[in-house]
């Protein structure tokens, strides 16, 4: 019997495969590295470049009232970081089947139906804490962090992407809630997390820590005035923190460039001494 002939496969065709493959796998490298750096991003402009309480100050109505312990804007801030992930998740899924003149409506009732599921799951397992913030948790439909996220983001980017802004965004509104609240409660009472037990439960009573006495307090800390001087301190420590590092880059680029434009051998000889 005589062997069936092989075809081979010539050696053109098979570098332009490998060749093929690995620009294949190059692009989906830098597909990751790019949606990766790209969240990165959100996540900074949530938390710091564009923090919703300390530089867009917005939401400044519960943010004010409400955080005169360090639970009560925990609470808060929960509330309002499910319903921004939720809300920019909905409005991402709907933008490419809404009409533009239906928008900003639709919007708003999304808005509000995931304010209305929180108000009475608070009502319903977390009684204290919601007669606590009262109006404030209803409130959340009126703050201008969800409308302008669902509107500048939400409408026009992924669903992944959305999410992430959601994250990032209610993240970093939470966290100036509880730092301010946190401040006023010691500044005010002298104590941390006290009322724990009405978010966490009975459990949770002993969780609240005294650091001086109550008689010692400030009560101005407790007072509406107290919460501007809170929150303009807060503000202003972002914006100390923020130059310094932006002076310190503008040093560190300029050393550089003036290193790197140095050449030795352009350098003129030092004049002799007599």
């Amino acid at each position: 019997m005589t062997e069936a002939p092989r075809h081979e496969i010539p050696m053109e065709t098979e570098m332009t495969g490998a060749a093929t493959n690995g620009d294949s796998m190059a692009g989906r490298s830098t597909a990751r590295s790019a949606a990766s750096a790209n969240r990165r991003a959100i996540w900074h402009q949530g938390l710091w470049s564009a923090n919703p309480g300390l530089v867009q100050l917005l939401g400044l109505c519960p943010l004010l009232a409400v955080t005169s312990t360090a639970v009560n804007g925990l609470g808060l801030g929960l509330a309002t970081l499910f319903v921004l992930a939720a809300s920019n998740v909905a409005v991402s899924s709907i933008r490419t089947r809404l009409a533009p003149e239906l928008r900003i409506p639709v919007f708003v009732l999304i808005i509000a139906t995931l304010v209305t599921v929180v108000d009475r799951v608070l009502a319903a397992w977390f009684h204290d804490l919601s007669r606590t913030l009262g109006i404030f948790i209803p409130l959340i439909v009126t703050n201008c962090t969800l409308l302008a996220r669902a509107e500048a983001f939400a409408s026009r980017r992924p669903v992944l992407d959305s999410l992430h802004d959601g994250l990032a965004q209610g993240t970093g509104f939470l966290a100036v809630l509880v730092v301010l609240g946190s401040l006023r409660e010691l500044l005010g009472q002298g104590t941390l997390g006290a009322g724990a037990g009405l978010l966490l439960g009975d459990w949770a009573a002993g969780l609240e820590l005294r650091v001086f006495p109550e008689r010692f307090g400030l009560l101005l800390a407790m007072l509406p005035p107290g919460a501007f001087i809170g929150l303009g301190l807060l503000v202003a420590l972002r914006q100390h923190i923020q130059r310094r590092a932006e002076d310190g880059r503008s040093v560190g680029m300029a050393a550089s460039t003036g290193t790197a434009g140095t050449d030795p051998a352009e350098t003129p000889p030092e004049a002799p001494r007599h």
